[in-house]
Formats: C-alpha cells, sequence, structure tokens
C-alpha cells in the first residue's frame, strides 16, 4: 500500500507545506530543523563543544 515516494508526491507535499506555513516561514523552519538536526548529531557524540567551553571558565566552587 505504501510504496515508495516518487516525485510527484515529493512536490505534492513541498505545495502543501508552502501553502501552510507561507513563504515567509520557510526559511526560519529550514533553519530551525538545521540547527536541531546539528544539535542531534552533537548529542549523539556525547557533547557540544559549547557544553565544554562553558564548564571550564566558571568555577562551582567560587560564589561570585
Amino acid at each position: 500500500m505504501f510504496g515508495k515516494i516518487g516525485p510527484w508526491e515529493i512536490i505534492a507535499i513541498l505545495v502543501i507545506v508552502l501553502l501552510i506555513f507561507g513563504s515567509k516561514k520557510l526559511p526560519e523552519l529550514a533553519k530551525a530543523i538545521g540547527k536541531s538536526v546539528v544539535e542531534l548529531k552533537q548529542g549523539l557524540k556525547g557533547g557540544s563543544e559549547t557544553d565544554e567551553t562553558a564548564g571550564s571558565d566558571s568555577d562551582p566552587k567560587d560564589p561570585k
């Protein structure tokens, strides 16, 4: 019943997404999805670089 997705199905999905979100929201949506994918890949590797650098700058025993 559900076989391979052909080019016409992909075009139909893209047209529906364009109608739902509009042309102004699509770049923001794509940017958010890309950022999520990058964060997911970093999470699967065992941590992100920003977590490591943020922890090294501050001393948890030093109450400022």
